[in-house]
């Protein structure tokens, strides 16, 4: 999933030593110099700490424990938005949609402008549940934020959801943005050449694959594509070398079994 996730803590534990009550041991402080913490700072900080521990079973592969934690989290503070965000992760998971949906929705409209809650309910409406027309406003939304910290995401995501939606010439706008902030953004670089390679581009769409083989991060699906459009242009060498490393690499991937299945007709 191409997703915007709040990043764990390396202490957990300490965090969990945050949400206890303090004893009244100030060293013989005057009692106006102890650090007072509001009953809604604790629910927000226990939150806090439940979420962080769900993230911690959800990347563990534990999803009933995350299930758990975070929705713990929320019985804290239910307005906690990366707790929202975890927990439409873990439904999405599970492959419950409906309550995934909720979440996300929920936490972009406790944060509606910012970037990463946006893309996040942009991409699930579209890779999902296939709703691109209304995917695609989020993504705007996205990086329309100047705190955004990965618009060249948001971006990618809007570009595949358009070439989704078949809206190819926006698609390749969106790639080219991407590109414009990432030069060596990989999945960028593939979209944008598969994108020039369907609306019959094929030596523009070389150029493109050739910088994302260039990164030295093959996949099946890009050498199958480099294979596609050498074989268009009518370099037979180079689209041989394409299907070679295919075949070489990815043995048991869907796009090489394509290849064997024309090789043979």
């Amino acid at each position: 999933m191409r997703l915007d996730r709040t990043l764990l803590s390396a202490s957990v534990a300490v965090l969990l030593a945050a949400c206890v009550p303090v004893a009244n041991t100030n060293n013989g402080a005057p009692p106006d110099k102890i650090p007072h913490t509001s009953k809604a700072e604790q629910k927000q900080e226990a939150a806090r700490v439940h979420t962080e521990l769900a993230q911690q079973y959800l990347v563990n592969g534990d999803l009933q424990d995350a299930l758990v934690k975070v929705t713990k989290a929320l019985q804290f503070d239910p307005n906690y938005v990366p707790a929202h965000t975890v927990s439409a992760v873990i439904y999405e998971r599970i492959n419950d949609l409906p309550n995934a949906e909720l979440h996300y929705r929920k936490a972009q409209s406790l944060a509606s402008d910012k970037g990463d809650t946006n893309n996040n309910l942009g991409w699930f409406l579209c890779s999902a549940e296939g709703k691109t027309a209304e995917a695609l406003p989020y993504f705007q939304k996205a990086v329309a934020d100047p705190f955004y910290q990965t618009p060249v995401l948001a971006w990618t995501n809007a570009g595949a959801c358009e070439e989704k939606g078949q809206n190819l010439p926006a698609a390749e706008a969106d790639f080219r943005k991407a590109i414009e902030i990432d030069a060596n953004n990989g999945r960028a670089l593939y979209q944008l050449a598969h994108v020039l390679y369907l609306q019959n581009d094929a030596f523009r769409a070389r150029a493109f694959i050739q910088r994302f083989d260039a990164l030295g991060q093959p996949t099946a699906a890009a050498l199958k594509l480099g294979h596609d459009i050498e074989s268009r242009l009518g370099n037979r060498d180079a689209a041989l070398n394409y299907s070679r490393r295919l075949q070489s690499q990815f043995p048991d991937s869907e796009q090489a079994r394509a290849l064997d299945a024309t090789a043979r007709q």
